[in-house]
């Protein structure tokens, strides 16, 4: 479809682009950045309300970009991600009041720039769109530019990006050079036909294509910059990371493998069941070992990059399945239990795990909120995590690889042995202080709606599952 045609479809990315603008105009005009903030909300609402309707399936500006209902999946969960990272931000006081407008802003910019990360489906595409979102979150993970533990953080997420980055066009390069095209459609007719020796070119750029989207993921052995930018960045930007980029990078992962490596399928498929049980099992042990609850989650969102995995080193409509089903489990789950992090830090200005002794006492409600995120996380039933898990139990199931829902069932078994270590603080350990710790409104907000979410889906888990369901018929490509 030509640019002029593709206009319209594309509406609620230009909602957003008018949206930066005018942030930035209120950022200029508003003493009280709250502003900035409300109107983020309510640009992200419009863009929603104005998108394309969800069963289109078109191809936008010459097939660069595809609107399909796997788009409008993640459309959906980016937008949730921002919107509810918005609302715990207004609580979060260790952002400067003065640049509090740019962050705002760069929350809008990156709805934008995932949103194109998700739908693109040739090479530019996806290294502009992937490139562009690396670039915003280096931004936003050094945005307390006074705090040493934030510069320290970025300035890492800055150097591996930038090798992964460098791995990823090497390997967009051969297959460029080896097929003549960009398109990935394109490239998996060609490679079919390719002699053996031109075939090997094209397997090895597939793995520097890999170890790029890997960087994005946190998959191992790719996975060193995490634990690190996940603990020095403000934890509001923790929480965002750990839910949109990676499951943008799991929808891009997908559309590459499946529609230009479907030739290679046996060989990927191979290589991301040892890389599922490699990630779910370093993440998971690594985490065992955590004093700090922030890099206690972040091991443990390397390990639930893992369980994704699964669902591709299981390549079927099941595994498809799973990967979306666990990603929006994971989004309430996980978001969460990081708001739940926040309120706390922002009274007690530690994430130490000793600081969450007796927090039954001085915050039931806080208490009960995280017990309930980290039982999810672990995979206890009724709640989201578990529905996610059993998903992906199932299609390592059916395609019987035996050996991948070996080690779920076993990383599982460790995960829940650190969850429960904080548990144990929260109920079972006395408080060394009785004073109360308050939960300000906006988080208060942020955690009632993600709670919600983690009992809805683990109780009457049909409305996504359905979700996902059609995303894929109509879509089975994905």
């Amino acid at each position: 479809m030509s640019a002029l045609l593709s206009i319209p479809f594309f509406g609620s990315e230009l909602i957003l682009v008018v949206s930066f603008f005018i942030a930035m105009a209120l950022d200029f005009a508003f003493s009280d950045k709250k502003w900035v903030a409300y109107f983020t909300l309510a640009a992200l609402a419009l863009a929603w309300w104005f998108g394309p309707p969800a069963g289109a399936s078109v191809r936008l500006f010459f097939g660069s970009f595809v609107w399909d209902p796997v788009t409008h999946f993640f459309k959906g969960l980016i937008y949730g991600t921002i919107g509810l990272t918005v609302i715990a931000s207004l609580a979060y006081e260790q952002i400067p009041g003065r640049i509090r407008g740019e962050f705002y802003m760069l929350l809008v910019a990156l709805a934008l720039l995932l949103t194109v990360m998700g739908a693109s489906v040739n090479l530019l595409m996806i290294f502009l769109a992937i490139e562009s979102v690396s670039l915003t979150s280096y931004l936003l993970v050094g945005f307390q530019k006074f705090d040493q533990r934030a510069s320290e953080a970025a300035l890492k997420y800055v150097l591996f990006g930038a090798v992964s980055t460098a791995l990823m066009l090497f390997g967009m390069s051969l297959l460029f050079g080896i097929t003549g095209s960009i398109e990935l459609s394109i490239i998996g007719a060609h490679i079919a036909k390719l002699d053996a020796a031109s075939q090997t070119l094209a397997l090895i750029g597939m793995l520097f294509v890999l170890a790029g989207i890997g960087f994005k993921i946190s998959v191992v052995p790719f996975h060193f910059w995490a634990p690190d930018v996940y603990q020095g960045a403000p934890t509001p930007i923790t929480a965002f990371l750990t839910i949109a980029p990676k499951a943008l990078g799991f929808a891009v992962l997908a559309r590459v493998f499946l529609t230009a490596f479907p030739f290679f399928m046996a060989q990927w498929a191979t290589l991301f069941s040892f890389l599922a049980i490699l990630t779910m099992t370093i993440g998971n042990v690594l985490a065992v070992s955590q004093h700090d609850i922030k890099r206690l989650l972040a091991y443990s969102s390397i390990a639930q990059a893992g369980y994704i995995l699964v669902g591709l080193a299981a390549p079927s409509s099941l595994g498809l399945q799973a990967i979306l089903v666990y990603v929006i489990a994971y989004l309430f789950t996980n978001l969460g239990a990081f708001f739940a992090v926040l309120a706390i830090e922002r009274q007690l200005r530690t994430n130490d795990i000793g600081a969450y002794n007796g927090l039954a006492k001085r915050n039931p409600f806080l208490a009960l909120s995280l017990t309930i995120f980290l039982l999810s996380l672990a995979g206890i039933p009724p709640l989201a995590g578990f529905i996610g898990k059993i998903f992906i139990f199932a299609s390592a199931v059916k395609e019987h690889a035996f050996a991948l829902a070996i080690a779920i069932a076993l990383n599982s078994a460790v995960a829940a042995y650190y969850y429960f270590k904080v548990v144990k603080a929260m109920y079972l350990t006395p408080a060394d202080s009785a004073e109360r710790i308050e939960n300000p409104m906006p988080t208060r907000i942020a955690i009632c709606i993600t709670l919600a979410g983690t009992i809805a889906i683990g109780i009457w888990p049909t409305v996504l599952i359905r979700f996902a369901e059609q995303a894929l018929i109509v879509f089975p490509a994905f």
